[in-house]
């Protein structure tokens, strides 16, 4: 990681993207006995993005500093693990329990492996810390294209974390920074998940499960 942050320069682009990318996925892991060496981590990349998005991973740093570790735990599964609208897996909007969403994985999977990487061990290729540690450290231009084709979902799970009052509603913010604004038919199509939630049909997707792998840097999970 420390290889990483001195690769990045404060120049207009895609460094301080880089940098708010990395410090999402950061954020976004697990908080487990790892997280204040995380934190520090984040510190220091925030030097390297823009201020704008820089305040706001900010604002979930020091939220995260505060908590006690075990609330923050808790937390982390009440947020992500157990309400629907706020999951980190991306393709669970666009695809919901369909066959689309087995062949919307393996599109991630191939994207990875087109950069030479391969799917890390353990971790769905669509959650979002894993795309985020992509885009910021392997593939830049092929890791934002896979979160503007993914914005929609991206957007649902910051208003979702926002009604929460959520603090890693500001960490998705930051990310939103980096993109460009949502259009008016994407702002529409949020408001009709949030309504209506994502597509449904009973089949298994256990040929796409989360077992997929690649050979990234590890985002720190359970």
């Amino acid at each position: 990681m420390k290889r990483f942050i001195r690769s990045l320069r404060r120049q207009p682009g895609g460094p301080s993207d880089r940098a708010v990318w990395q410090a999402a996925s950061l954020l976004l892991a697990y908080p487990d006995e790892q997280l204040h060496q995380r934190l520090d981590t984040v510190d220091a990349l925030l030097v390297h993005a823009d201020e704008a998005p820089a305040g706001l991973l900010a604002r979930t740093v020091t939220a995260l500093r505060a908590s006690d570790p075990m609330a923050a735990a808790v937390d982390y599964v009440e947020t992500f693990d157990m309400r629907r609208r706020s999951t980190l897996f991306l393709t669970y909007w666009t695809g919901g329990d369909t066959r689309n969403r087995g062949m919307q994985m393996l599109a991630f999977a191939t994207a990875y492996r087109d950069a030479g990487a391969e799917p890390p061990p353990g971790e769905a290729p669509d959650h979002l810390p894993v795309v985020l540690e992509f885009a910021a450290q392997v593939d830049p231009q092929a890791g934002r294209r896979l979160l503007l084709a993914h914005r929609v979902p991206i957007d649902v799970l910051h208003k979702s974390l926002t009604d929460a009052g959520s603090p890693y509603a500001h960490t998705i913010a930051a990310v939103c920074h980096t993109l460009p604004a949502a259009t008016d038919q994407e702002v529409r199509n949020v408001s009709e998940l949030m309504t209506s939630g994502p597509p449904a049909e009973a089949v298994g997707l256990q040929p796409y499960s989360a077992t997929v792998v690649l050979g990234m840097p590890k985002v720190p999970t359970r």
